[in-house]
């Protein structure tokens, strides 16, 4: 894919587990051409957990896109009246952050910059990490899988036996997601089996 000329913001929230899996799609981005704009929620900049410190990643995210990480809503606002992000992907994408943005709460950077893209007009893309996916958060996804303008990388299940509720997104198909959305597409197929069984 060509992002030559495209801005991407690339918002990260706290579904830990997935950072590992998001950086490289990050990069492709960037390899493809994108300026990137990094942005993270409060989760993100002051927690560290065994899947790394909140200096590791912020640093791999800044030395990746090479662009200062936008962290507060001080620096997330001016998004929306520059019209700086072509498209803008929230990937991971918690349940806390799927909940608050369906019922339009701004408590926080990345989602001053979900409104600003909202108001835009413009394609906002969000790859879903949550445990309650299909319990009490399910009625947040429905009410964004039919907002204008809101795309998802394609999720399902990803340990159904053990988390049954549990719904992650696809991460490696957030590039394909991001280009169907700014040209106005879903990408197909939206719902899609993440496990398998032995």
């Amino acid at each position: 894919m060509n992002w030559q000329g495209i801005t991407v913001g690339y918002a990260i929230t706290g579904s830990h587990c997935t950072f590992a899996e998001v950086m490289p799609q990050i990069k492709r981005f960037v390899e493809g051409g994108a300026n990137v704009v990094p942005i993270v929620s409060a989760t993100v900049l002051g927690t560290d957990t065994r899947f790394g410190t909140s200096e590791n990643w912020l640093k791999q995210l800044k030395d990746i896109t090479g662009n200062d990480i936008i962290s507060t809503i001080v620096e997330a606002e001016p998004l929306g009246p520059s019209k700086l992000l072509d498209v803008l992907t929230i990937a991971p994408c918690t349940g806390n952050t799927t909940s608050k943005l369906a019922n339009a709460m701004t408590d926080g950077p990345v989602l001053m910059a979900a409104k600003s893209q909202m108001r835009n007009g413009r394609p906002l893309v969000l790859a879903i990490s949550t445990n309650d996916g299909l319990g009490l958060n399910a009625a947040n996804i429905a009410k964004l899988l039919v907002t204008k303008n809101i795309y998802f990388v394609p999720f399902g299940q990803d340990n159904p036996v053990q988390k049954p509720n549990s719904l992650v997104a696809r991460m490696e198909l957030i590039p394909e997601a991001c280009y169907a959305a700014l040209h106005g597409s879903q990408l197909q197929p939206m719902i899609i089996e993440r496990f398998h069984s032995a």
